[in-house]
């Protein structure tokens, strides 16, 4: 996995409801970043912070088991990666190798569903003057493995939302738990065949809309990854 970074890329996180501080990060390709307060200019197209609310909700990720298989499994194909900039409908399941923490194994990636949202679904977080007028979009999404290693605990998240006109849509980082949308790790024992259905939430303009997603983790870059629309 790589660590996300982009020069143009700005993004605010959300803390815990009981740390009550806004805070805004932006992401560079060398990988630092700078912290300012809330009360500093914002860059057009930041994203809004939001405050997660204490109040326990129940993971947003589902696990469907595999069928009983024998317990000397054939080694999983070798799986090539599309080509970058590749694009595919929603609802199509690409395959794709992946790493993480070394371990080398195989996903297949579906984006389901891009979920118009309501702003009213955003009461529960503590948002800034930067949300008005961004409406709250899902995209859901389901990881498959597909090969032999097991990837507990590993995290597939370099996922965000393309705007009606291409551009990028301003996501939405939530420290803690929402209840419309949360993303997460694998669970223990996540080996061949088993699937995780999983959220990511991101942000449009009311005049506007969240109307492709891109994934672009390894072996992909940021703009040059696969497209779902």
């Amino acid at each position: 996995m790589k660590p996300i970074g982009s020069s143009r890329r700005t993004m605010v996180l959300a803390g815990l409801a009981a740390v009550g501080t806004l805070t805004l990060t932006a992401c560079s390709d060398d990988g630092s970043s700078s912290n300012t307060a809330t009360s500093a200019p914002i860059a057009p197209g930041a994203t809004p912070v939001a405050t997660a609310s204490s109040t326990p909700t129940s993971p947003a990720s589902s696990i469907t088991a595999a069928a009983p298989t024998s317990s000397a499994a054939a080694p999983a194909p070798a799986v090539s990666a599309p080509a970058p900039g590749t694009t595919v409908k929603i609802g199509a399941a690409v395959q794709l190798p992946f790493s993480y923490g070394g371990d080398q194994g195989a996903i297949a990636l579906t984006v389901t569903s891009i979920e118009k949202g309501d702003p009213a679904d955003l009461a529960s977080l503590k948002l800034d003057d930067n949300a008005k007028g961004l409406m709250p979009y899902y995209i859901h999404y389901r990881v498959t493995n597909i090969g032999n290693t097991d990837l507990s605990f590993t995290n597939v998240s370099h996922i965000k939302g393309l705007l009606a006109d291409g551009t990028e849509a301003p996501d939405l980082m939530v420290f803690g738990t929402f209840a419309k949308c949360s993303d997460g790790s694998m669970p223990s024992e996540f080996t061949n065949g088993k699937s995780a259905d999983l959220c990511i939430p991101a942000m449009s303009p009311k005049t506007s809309r969240v109307a492709a997603v891109e994934y672009w983790d390894d072996p992909y870059t940021l703009d040059n990854g696969i497209t779902w629309k």
